[in-house]
């Protein structure tokens, strides 16, 4: 336990005001466990300095000139980059939130957040779990649960191993070797989780997974 409460995040912060990216920076800066490596004021930055410093973590805000956050995490996504990005903005319009969160976004909070809160999302966020502000949980949650008539089937077990595997923020391959199938087998389970409950992506499965009482 000592080695883990030694560890150190690493961050960088994406937003295109500088009040907010110093604010952040000393929040960060001044609490123990965390590190911020640099800041960027809009995306197509953030995607090269995420590239070149490789944090755990990426603050990233949506709605910046010269590069948006939602293009920003799908470039990073399609690189396969390891960091994680935790989207921190104002917004929590289904224009803005669904995207990020398609894109690739490990998580959403908004920028009224309390210090603790964001600590913990961070931290959250570093191991791949899946962290939305309540306001952003419930506004997805109505937005699977539209398509969901049909989506009222059971999970089988192995299923249900799979989407508690997708909720810790493990990728397919990850999963793959956890579970001893294959990739393609993980995929094949992924499309009948989606199907059964009616969600279109993994953020919208593990959201209608802990809705539904799948996941706890």
């Amino acid at each position: 336990m000592a080695e883990d409460s030694a560890r150190v995040i690493t961050l960088v912060v994406v937003d295109d005001h500088p009040v907010v990216r110093d604010g952040l920076r000393g929040m960060f800066d001044s609490a123990p466990g965390f590190r911020v490596l640099g800041e960027a004021s809009n995306g197509v930055e953030g995607v090269d300095l995420v590239a070149r410093l490789g944090p755990d973590v990426v603050l990233m805000d949506l709605r910046m000139p010269g590069g948006g956050g939602v293009a920003a995490i799908a470039e990073l996504t399609r690189r396969g980059d390891r960091s994680k990005v935790l989207v921190l903005t104002t917004y929590d319009t289904d224009s803005d939130t669904l995207p990020a969160i398609e894109a690739g976004a490990t998580g959403y909070l908004l920028k009224d957040a309390p210090r603790d809160e964001l600590f913990n999302a961070v931290r959250a966020a570093a191991d791949g779990r899946t962290v939305l502000s309540p306001a952003v949980a419930s506004r997805l949650i109505s937005r699977v649960r539209t398509p969901a008539a049909q989506g009222n089937e059971s999970l089988s077990g192995r299923e249900r191993e799979v989407l508690e595997l997708v909720a810790k923020g493990t990728s397919n391959r990850e999963i793959a070797a956890e579970l001893f199938i294959s990739e393609a087998t993980v995929k094949t389970h992924l499309t009948h989780i989606f199907a059964k409950l009616g969600a279109k992506d993994r953020a919208a499965a593990v959201a209608v997974g802990y809705d539904r009482g799948i996941l706890g």
